[in-house]
């Protein structure tokens, strides 16, 4: 397992630790579910595109067949 530092203005981490504070989780434990949501958006954005640009050209698409 990698380690990673982050800096961090302080206006921002007294956010961090209080969203983490709220949810009852350190706060490296709310970076590291953000990091792994971020992480996983990726595919989805790209099926989601791609879904928005098959349905949108479906009649050309099918003109060309």
């Amino acid at each position: 397992m990698d380690i990673f530092t982050v800096e961090l203005p302080e206006v921002q981490a007294q956010q961090l630790r209080d969203l983490a504070r709220e949810a009852g989780i350190s706060p490296e434990q709310l970076l590291r579910g953000g990091v792994e949501e971020w992480l996983s958006r990726p595919g989805r954005d790209f099926a989601e595109a791609a879904a928005y640009v098959l349905r949108k050209n479906r009649e050309l698409y099918r003109r060309l067949a």
